[in-house]
């Protein structure tokens, strides 16, 4: 009898020390703290540009005084540009009632929309928010996204081209035809082609595998090739760069990272700068604000990038006009 009653109380000593646990740090159902604001940050694919943006993202909100393990909990998941993955990524968001997600890029805004209109989204790097079907208008968002802008201008970029190598007279289009901010770009591209009496001949892509093809494509037909700020293309630089390279084909890009991955130049913007301007916004919403009222930023301010090494190898002589402007990037 006295056994059973010394192990009623240890049983029963138990259960209240297990209750007092369980009341002392309530669990969200994805395992994060439920006191602290709980933020899903979703990138399509590992590369240098959509990288940046999310360190300078990070970087910024703790400038804000959001910081990951002390004020707040980031939840940061990569799709691999596997479609399936960013559905169950957007959807374990979604059901896991997270105070705010964190769209980068195109299709990452996309997914995360599709699975909630109620939890506030502030993506990064979409080049056309109305094209992508994210934004009612730039000005005013309207729903539960804004966030900032990457478009780039063909024409400007195509302008610069043609100051470094005047002789272009046909132009590659290398973009995966499933990246709405691509298709965006190349259509400008095209009609700058039109205006300039130059002609534009298409290397489009599905997924990575098909990029040396493309590349090699291209390389056979063209004076030079452009590529919008594409995340199959940006992941698989290497590749594309060793390509052209080896065929002196001047390879004209929209990002300045691509530029340091080996593209010859851009006329673009600073990602770290577009991070850190995605991480006040993201705060902002953390503290209350209605980001369907919050325009989408657009960046303004662009950057002439070359890549000199790049140059060299392709027996490309950039004109003093350009270095005398020119951040070099890849030494």
């Amino acid at each position: 009898m006295k056994t059973n009653k010394t192990f009623a109380l240890i049983l029963a000593a138990m259960l209240v020390i297990a209750l007092l646990t369980g009341c002392s740090k309530e669990e969200g159902s994805s395992g994060q703290d439920a006191d602290l604001p709980t933020v899903g940050i979703v990138q399509i694919v590992e590369h240098p540009s959509l990288d940046t943006i999310r360190i300078s993202i990070l970087d910024q909100l703790a400038e804000e005084g959001f910081v990951d393990g002390e004020n707040m909990t980031v939840d940061y998941q990569n799709a691999q540009n596997d479609q399936t993955i960013l559905k169950t990524i957007c959807q374990k968001f979604a059901s896991g009632n997270y105070d705010l997600i964190i769209a980068i890029a195109t299709p990452s805004a996309q997914a995360a929309l599709g699975e909630t209109t109620e939890i506030p989204i502030v993506f990064s790097a979409v080049t056309d928010p109305l094209a992508a079907e994210l934004v009612d208008s730039l000005e005013a968002p309207g729903g539960n996204v804004t966030g900032t802008s990457d478009a780039v201008s063909a024409e400007m970029i195509m302008d610069l081209a043609l100051e470094i190598t005047p002789d272009i007279k046909t132009i590659g289009a290398l973009y995966n035809t499933s990246e709405v901010n691509s298709v965006s770009v190349i259509n400008d591209l095209k009609e700058y082609a039109a205006a300039k009496g130059l002609t534009v001949v298409e290397g489009p892509v599905m997924n990575a595998s098909e990029v040396q093809q493309s590349a090699t494509y291209l390389a056979g037909k063209v004076d030079a090739v452009f590529s919008p700020i594409d995340n199959t293309v940006a992941s698989a630089m290497p590749i594309i760069t060793k390509t052209l390279n080896d065929a002196k084909i001047p390879f004209y890009v929209g990002a300045d990272s691509m530029v340091n991955d080996g593209g010859l130049a851009t006329y673009g913007i600073n990602y770290t700068v577009l991070g850190k301007e995605t991480g006040k916004m993201a705060a902002e919403v953390l503290k209350g604000d209605d980001p369907g009222t919050m325009p989408v930023m657009t960046m303004k301010d662009m950057d002439i990038y070359i890549n000199q090494k790049t140059a060299d190898q392709i027996g490309v002589v950039f004109p003093q006009s350009v270095l005398d402007k020119a951040t070099v990037l890849g030494e």
